[in-house]
């Protein structure tokens, strides 16, 4: 089976994702399937880690054949007003597992993976010309990652000099539970290191009033 993973601030069902799905499926290879995870409006670091969570899935998880393809483009890298809709630009990489990942490299869209690179390369694809670039731009660059054709790579990148670090102490992502995934990580954080299973604190999320939460080693613990 091969799987591309279309990641997009497009809201799930939404039109533009039925635009963009039906722009890639004239340029994907007929054995292909496809699905489309919705990140809000913007949103670049639950791009990036939606990127890690379904790039770096172990292999027994994961199709054999698995391509990442990551837009969102909130175009904030520069503060001046865009010249024809010029936006973050286009990147390849590869990751260390072997999982090919194409991705616009605005915000923290690549950042959980940027030490799981083994290597990154900038496509040649115009950076302008369409509000609409996963529609109108990218398939048919993504059409050649499926099919192993690499003649849009235009030079090599060090992932350390052009992909920001991962943003500290913020929620990355909401699932549908509810669940908040966090960017904290185990024996990074001097307060969370010293918390014990059944401990009782506050938490403040967004400038919200505080919130009594109990430390536990699992969601049903």
């Amino acid at each position: 089976m091969k799987l591309l993973h279309i990641i997009a601030d497009y809201a799930a069902g939404d039109l533009a994702f039925s635009e963009m799905i039906s722009a890639l499926a004239r340029h994907l290879p007929a054995d292909y399937n496809w699905h489309p995870t919705a990140v809000h409006s913007f949103d670049t670091v639950g791009t990036g880690f939606i990127v890690a969570q379904l790039g770096l899935q172990q292999e027994s998880l994961r199709a054999p054949s698995t391509v990442i393809y990551a837009n969102c483009a909130p175009r904030k890298d520069r503060r001046e007003a865009r010249k024809n809709n010029s936006g973050e630009g286009l990147l390849y990489g590869v990751l260390t597992n072997g999982v090919p990942i194409v991705v616009v490299n605005s915000g923290y869209s690549l950042s959980f993976v940027r030490d799981n690179l083994a290597e990154l390369w900038e496509v040649d694809v115009p950076r302008s010309g369409s509000q609409f670039r996963s529609r109108d731009l990218f398939p048919p660059i993504v059409g050649k990652v499926a099919r192993g054709e690499l003649d849009f790579l235009k030079g090599r990148l060090d992932p350390q000099e052009v992909i920001a670090d991962i943003p500290r102490q913020v929620v990355c992502y909401v699932d549908s539970f509810g669940n908040l995934k966090t960017s904290f990580r185990d024996g990074q954080d001097e307060v969370l290191a010293k918390l014990q299973p059944g401990d009782r604190f506050g938490v403040r999320i967004n400038q919200s009033r505080p919130i009594s939460v109990t430390v536990a080693s699992g969601s049903f613990n």
